[in-house]
């Protein structure tokens, strides 16, 4: 890749399948990578491969407890500290769970890993990524969907937990965040939400044995490559759309007239955010 083209591209959940392929393939294009993820050993074993594909020093491993709000913010100050100018950012972190795990900031873990550290960092890198000439945010999670909801009344599931409610009750709360972005005022990051379809892709550790089975089983006959799920993403990154909002559902637009970028429940979703930001600052403060 010409000197000239190389980007900086921050990837969270960026040791663990289509984040991992997308920071080895950015890294032998040529383009610098800060890659997110809480496992050292994974981190150390991405480095490596870099060195492998003849790109040392172009990925950088950052650990960090994404679903921990302040491990989240720590991270996105040492990231900007570093690196002045971001020009994209993909997204993701995620990790299922067959039973309902509080953080320590006394939220679902899904809700937190999966949708608010996405919110996190895509605030908190907003600066650094606006002073690209072509900025990004990626977001990969199931868009467009009518499946599930965003429960106002219960956001950590305390009353009616199950692995596919947190899931679904995530990837509804990030296509409200694309359209909260998308729509501030004189917003130049561009912003995408794709949905690559089911993908030979992730960390099934948490699953038990049988769930694990039955999914290895189906991806055998049905999963998309990882290379095939993350050829789009390289797309976006390198020629953002001009639009401020963009939904693809496994290769096809998703109208932005769906009811899941409703303009009144983003606006909601974001200031419900903000009021939980602000009590566990505050619980952390006392």
């Amino acid at each position: 890749m010409p000197e000239s083209n190389r980007r900086v591209v921050v990837v969270s959940g960026g040791t663990d399948g289509m984040g991992r392929a997308l920071s080895l393939a950015r890294a032998a294009r040529g383009d610098t990578v800060v890659a997110l993820g809480s496992s050292e050993d994974k981190g150390q074993r991405l480095l490596a491969d870099a060195e492998r594909l003849n790109a040392p020093g172009r990925v950088e491993f950052l650990g960090v407890d994404l679903s921990d709000i302040a491990a989240t913010e720590s991270a996105v100050e040492r990231i900007t500290r570093r690196h002045n100018v971001i020009d994209a950012l993909a997204l993701f972190a995620n990790r299922q769970a067959p039973r309902r795990i509080v953080t320590v900031d006394g939220l679902e873990r899904t809700f937190a890993l999966y949708y608010l550290s996405r919110y996190l960092l895509g605030q908190g890198l907003s600066e650094s990524l606006r002073r690209s000439a072509s900025p990004v945010i990626v977001n990969v999670a199931g868009t467009g969907t009518a499946r599930g909801r965003v429960h106002w009344d219960d956001l950590s599931l305390a009353r009616r937990y199950s692995t596919l409610a947190a899931q679904l009750q995530a990837g509804r709360a990030n296509d409200l965040l694309g359209a909260g972005f998308a729509a501030r005022p004189d917003e130049v990051i561009k912003y995408v939400l794709y949905h690559p379809g089911f993908t030979k892709s992730g960390d099934l550790t948490p699953l038990s044995a049988p769930m694990r089975g039955l999914i290895r089983a189906a991806a055998r006959i049905a999963a998309r490559t990882i290379d095939s799920a993350i050829a789009p993403i390289h797309d976006f990154l390198d020629h953002p759309p001009a639009a401020p909002l963009t939904a693809v559902d496994r290769g096809n637009p998703v109208p932005l007239t769906n009811p899941a970028f409703d303009p009144a429940n983003a606006q909601r979703l974001m200031d419900v955010t903000e009021e939980l930001l602000q009590r566990a600052r505050a619980a952390r403060a006392s």
